[in-house]
């Protein structure tokens, strides 16, 4: 029996592309947002169920738990935007050169950590 190779490339030699953890990214953002658009609506119901469980929810979300579920939230929405603004462009038939691309991706992935720096400073202040 003779040795063949693999078909598809090996772990060992595969290399990361930007354009490849945007993609595995975005669909990890995509189940973080849709699980927490549900638990948004779930705590949007017991605030209305009196206020026992807003000062439930207002205790929780003072904790560090509470801020870093938030956080995630909110980075998790922002890179969504970013990449979806992405994929539009994308879509029109723009930005299929490599470099771009990479341009692109480095944009999306900074630019969803200063969204997200951005929105956490403001919701503080209100």
């Amino acid at each position: 029996m003779e040795n063949k190779p693999p078909l598809s490339p090996h772990i060992q030699i595969y290399r990361w592309h930007i354009s490849s953890l945007v993609s595995i990214t975005h669909r990890i953002t995509g189940i973080i947002n849709f699980v927490g658009i549900t638990f948004i609506c779930i705590w949007s119901c017991l605030l209305l169920l009196g206020e026992n469980n807003y000062e439930i929810i207002d205790l929780f979300f003072k904790s560090f738990l509470g801020k870093f579920i938030i956080l995630g939230i909110t980075w998790s929405f922002s890179f969504q935007i970013l990449s979806e603004i992405r994929h539009l462009i994308m879509d029109l038939g723009y930005g299929f050169e490599p470099k771009i691309i990479n341009i692109t991706g480095l944009i999306v992935i900074f630019g969803s950590v200063i969204l997200t720096v951005i929105f956490f400073t403001l919701g503080k202040t209100f």
